[in-house]
């Protein structure tokens, strides 16, 4: 899960995750019309906390502080708000102009002026968690500020071509007052489309670009939205179906005014937006492909490094823990190329994994249902490993025919027991013979359970943490829960055919791979073909997903070291159990030790499980 360089994120992704981000704590931008007196109310607020330092009641201080910070970002980021089910603000955008940006650094400035104001020691145990979480992440944001993100708003990963559709397809509509936000967002598009335009413009005119190669689909994205019949596009797609409970006459004028809307105000300003993109934005991007190639480059990175991993190694030790990553699984990988029978050398069997028609559906159906087949295998396994699980249902689609050619082979998008939301593993259907049947069991083991949905549906679920560690995502953690659960597959009766068992060594070293890719590309000079060359000589994945990747890798540095470290950090903790409980480890209780907690920075995580182990071994 990972942050988008814009200030007003709505989704982290990380194995294209999609969810709010939060993460990105204090880092909002506010929303148009309330700015002022939401700012203002929350700054009285953190002066008001600050003015009775050193005076009992320090928990009290804190969850106030904990409180006003919620509704300040609910207010401040209404995208976040829908997503959460937080009630009120579904009409609206996030303001991206830069006076609105500045002004949310001034408060992430004096949101940890507030936190640092309140007397750790004075805290009680569970609120000292807290303390030390929130004062983090105001750090963080703070750290942000030496580098200048909210430049790069958008890529082909993320901003505006992907997030609105996304964002106006998953807002509720259940009643005429729901469609009627859905026409203020989509009226509000223009407006969201020139300040995004602005942005950009200012960070061209400081040498603040990304690099040109990746946004190369960039302008066709947009495209895919424009549409000369108004009810054919992806965003009017409530309008074309409603629920019986609302009147004819009402669906009347509903859709007379989608049309109206999406004609005289949408349309024309995607048009405005494809012709920036494509005749001036995307031409003048920058050759070079690494964040070191940006002023202050390598220092963003680091800053990169520790937001997403949420540990302090160095592209160097993270290179190194790559290569080494890399060779013992080749060994794991060899060994399966021998136990099939297969004569050829490995990269032999690379070609032969992606070309042999025996390994790809046909259909687009065929490839979805058979990751719903593995989906139902894998549900009745949890109970071998949990002994408390979520809810909160999830489902397996498609992704949106609009990214299909420029997002990778899955993501997941988390649901919301307050917005009435299940989760969704999207799976991609485009080219399917990029789409190898072993892979698919890692894929859905770590998309959906007990995986990404798992995770994130217990966090969903959990009584009695303040907000902002309900929905907090720290990359490390969730990304390393991610990949974990993929090695869970033994024991919960996948893997016996020795090719899906290649799969899960080929997703695994994926993730090893990127530690050395991102590293390079970012910190040590490599080129994109370097990348991809580096990653074709070490895995059997399809070629066009190697691009596609390296793409993503370039434009998001960092974010995909979290997933191969986090992991590794996991399997320590396991390791270090089992060598010190024996018999005594229950994995059922040790995964819940893991999960009930909510997201970790790996380092607490750490000292959170070694308490954990010492009072097991009593």
């Amino acid at each position: 899960m990972g942050v988008s360089l814009r200030l007003a994120k709505w989704y982290n992704c990380a194995a294209m995750i999609r969810i709010v981000t939060l993460s990105v704590l204090f880092a909002v931008a506010f929303p148009l019309g309330q700015a002022d007196e939401n700012s203002d109310r929350y700054s009285e607020q953190c002066t008001d906390i600050i003015a009775v330092k050193g005076q009992s009641d320090a928990d009290g201080r804190l969850w106030r502080l904990f409180d006003a910070n919620w509704k300040y970002r609910m207010i401040a980021s209404p995208e976040a708000a829908t997503w959460r089910g937080y009630p009120g603000q579904n009409h609206r955008w996030s303001d991206l102009s830069l006076e609105a940006i500045a002004e949310a650094k001034v408060v992430a400035r004096l949101t940890l002026e507030a936190t640092l104001s309140i007397d750790r020691a004075k805290l009680n145990e569970a609120n000292r968690l807290n303390y030390d979480l929130f004062r983090r992440n105001a750090e963080m944001a703070v750290e942000r500020q030496q580098f200048p993100a909210e430049y790069l708003a958008i890529n082909q990963m993320d901003g505006l071509p992907r997030d609105v559709p996304s964002m106006i397809a998953m807002m509720p509509a259940a009643k005429a007052n729901d469609y009627d936000d859905i026409l203020a967002r989509l009226g509000g598009i223009p407006a969201l489309v020139d300040q995004t335009i602005e942005l950009l413009q200012e960070g061209a005119s400081r040498g603040i670009v990304p690099p040109k190669v990746p946004l190369r689909t960039l302008p066709d994205q947009v495209t895919g939205h424009l549409h000369d019949g108004p009810l054919t596009t992806p965003m009017l797609a409530k309008f074309r179906k409603f629920p019986v409970t609302i009147p004819d006459a009402e669906q009347a004028r509903l859709t007379e005014a989608a049309k109206a809307v999406y004609t005289d105000a949408v349309r024309p300003a995607l048009k405005r937006l494809h012709a920036f993109l494509r005749d001036e934005y995307v031409p003048n991007c920058r050759e070079t492909v690494g964040r070191s190639a940006l002023p202050n480059g390598l220092a963003w990175y680091d800053y990169q490094i520790k937001h997403y991993t949420t540990t302090t190694l160095s592209p160097d030790e993270i290179h190194g823990i790559g290569l080494r990553e890399v060779k013992r699984i080749r060994a794991e990988m060899e060994a399966i190329r021998k136990q099939v029978g297969f004569e050829g050398g490995l990269h032999d069997f690379f070609e032969f994994l992606r070309t042999d028609p025996q390994f790809y559906y046909e259909t687009a159906d065929g490839l979805l249902a058979g990751y719903r087949d593995i989906c139902k295998r894998a549900d009745p396994e949890l109970p071998k490993l949990f002994r408390k699980l979520p809810r909160q249902p999830y489902g397996v689609i498609p992704v949106p025919a609009y990214i299909e050619k420029s997002v990778t082979t899955a993501y997941y998008q988390p649901g919301s027991n307050d917005a009435g939301r299940a989760g969704f593993f999207f799976a991609n259907t485009y080219d399917l013979k990029s789409r190898p049947k072993w892979e698919m069991e890692a894929l859905a083991l770590h998309e959906a359970v007990p995986g990404h949905h798992l995770q994130l549906a217990i966090a969903d679920e959990i009584d009695g943490l303040p907000e902002f560690r309900k929905y907090g995502r720290y990359t490390g953690y969730v990304e390393g829960w991610g990949l974990y659960s993929e090695s869970l597959g033994e024991e919960m009766g996948f893997y016996t055919d020795p090719y899906s068992k290649f799969g899960q060594l080929t997703y695994e070293m994926w993730r090893a791979i990127r530690l050395v890719v991102d590293t390079g590309l970012h910190a040590k000079g490599w080129s994109r073909q370097q990348a991809i060359d580096f990653f074709k000589a070490n895995a059997g994945k399809a070629e066009h997903d190697i691009s596609v990747e390296v793409d993503r890798y370039i434009v998001w540095p960092g974010q995909a070291l979290a997933y191969k470290l986090g992991e590794l950090k996991l399997k320590e903790l396991r390791a270090r159990a089992t060598a010190k409980l024996g018999d005594k480890l229950d994995i059922r209780s040790f995964h819940d030790e893991i999960l009930w907690n909510g997201a970790l920075p790996l380092g607490i995580l750490e000292q959170r499980i070694n308490n954990w182990i010492a009072e097991q071994a009593k």
